[in-house]
């Protein structure tokens, strides 16, 4: 998907603000709990194992229902990375203390050829 100059301007200006875990990062650490922030038919076209779904419309919404603990490790990820990126800004914003974007998304993790799950 091609990124609007003021939606890039946007990422850009929260990016140094947000954590950013490679897959490599997420593979060797298991803290984390994965959460696909993408629409949910992004998400029944496949998604990483193990993830939950609270897509970028309603993750600020849910997400304290979903995670009451705002201390629990959530790594967001979306397509390639924006998504995430800004609604792991706004969970923190929130509270939330570890909170990360996966580098790269559900697009670098297929490029890898990493398992995908279908519902």
């Amino acid at each position: 998907m091609q990124s609007t100059s003021a939606f890039a301007q946007l990422v850009d200006s929260i990016n140094d603000k947000v954590t950013h875990v490679s897959i490599e990062q997420y593979q060797a650490d298991d803290k984390w709990v994965l959460i696909d922030v993408r629409e949910d038919h992004e998400w029944l076209q496949g998604h990483l194992p193990n993830a939950k779904h609270l897509g970028k419309g309603i993750i600020e919404r849910d997400i304290e229902t979903r995670f009451p603990d705002k201390s629990t490790p959530l790594l967001l990820y979306c397509g390639g990375g924006h998504r995430s990126s800004l609604a792991a800004y706004n969970i923190q914003l929130m509270g939330y203390t570890q909170v990360g974007s996966l580098v790269g998304g559900f697009k670098t993790w297929v490029q890898h050829q990493f398992p995908v799950v279908q519902d």
